[in-house]
């Protein structure tokens, strides 16, 4: 018996199935088509899109070749895509949501140097993310520096111990009460305030302004009490209040990280409530329902008010 009656014969899909598969495969094309038109027109900045695709491998910016998307981009053809993507050392092939890290940040600095860059003499805005106890601001905030190295997040001062993972520099600059104390008598910090009646936070502020004056996008993540103080010290900060999905979550939240004392936990507990009821003071919010989701949609709102500031800018003659 030949070879060829052995094999088994092609399985083929149901009709149904092919057809469902086509439409899908339309809809992708489509969705894909309508992400480079927005790109093209303006309307999507193109870092905004390389940074969904990141978060959304399997979406249409995720799944867009790398060599559309590029000419997709202003004044940049066939043959300026070919050297972009030499110089950022990414194969033609590559679609934006299987970039590589180190691609991606080639590729992201590319972006912001070509296409973010500030209009001369402008001042970006800066973004502060606020929140009651255990919402999370801290992670969404350093998902936000692993992920989105366009964004520089500021580094707060505490009296408090670091927590488990915490490293100093990094997370927080962690002082004792007197050093605390000569930063704010050489009026070091942007805002300080003391936390659940025990520690003191504080935003160093040099650094804030070195980085606002230099165009940089700057993200701010601290209490309800500093949010103030910012508001009052910069009237044109942007507030974000980050949110938990129910009170039920914030509770299991508080408790399960087992950093607090029960007594503590209570009364956390006790001002989350009061912070709650502080939300109409900010300009947005976002609920953390997902880390990856709430930090995409804080640089979303940080990218949108950035370039209005821009456009503005552009407009007024600046």
């Amino acid at each position: 018996m030949p070879d060829s009656a052995l094999r088994s014969p092609r399985i083929r899909p149901p009709e149904v199935d092919r057809v469902a598969a086509s439409r899908a495969a339309v809809a992708a094309r489509r969705a894909r088509a309508a992400v480079k038109s927005d790109i093209a027109k303006g309307a999507r900045s193109p870092v905004e899109v390389l940074e969904k695709a990141t978060a959304d491998p399997g979406g249409p910016e995720g799944t867009l070749r790398i060599t559309d998307f590029l000419m997709s981009l202003k004044a940049i053809g066939a043959t300026k895509t070919a050297d972009i993507l030499s110089r950022l050392e990414i194969a033609p092939v590559k679609r934006l949501g299987g970039l590589g890290k180190h691609q991606r940040t080639r590729l992201r600095e590319f972006l912001v140097e070509r296409f973010e860059r500030p209009a001369a003499g402008h001042r970006t805005r800066l973004t502060v993310l606020a929140g009651p106890t255990a919402v999370g601001k801290g992670t969404v905030a350093r998902h936000i520096r692993e992920h989105y190295p366009q964004v520089l997040l500021s580094v707060s001062a505490t009296t408090r111990r670091p927590r488990p993972g915490e490293v100093e520099g990094v997370d927080y600059y962690f002082v004792d009460d007197a050093e605390f104390d000569r930063m704010i008598a050489d009026h070091e910090l942007l805002e300080w305030a003391t936390v659940h009646n025990s520690h003191r936070y504080g935003t160093p502020r040099a650094p804030i302004e070195r980085a606002l004056a230099d165009g940089r996008s700057v993200l701010l993540e601290i209490d309800l009490q500093g949010a103030r103080q910012v508001r009052a010290a910069m009237p044109d900060a942007v507030l974000v209040f980050l949110a938990p999905p129910s009170w039920d979550e914030l509770v299991r939240r508080l408790i399960g990280r087992g950093t607090e004392s029960q007594e503590e936990q209570h009364r956390r507990l006790a001002t989350a409530k009061v912070e709650l009821a502080s939300q109409d003071e900010f300009d947005a919010r976002v609920v953390n329902t997902t880390v990856a989701d709430a930090a995409l949609q804080v640089v979303d709102l940080m990218q949108v008010r950035a370039r209005r500031s821009r456009r503005a800018a552009t407009s007024s003659g600046r």
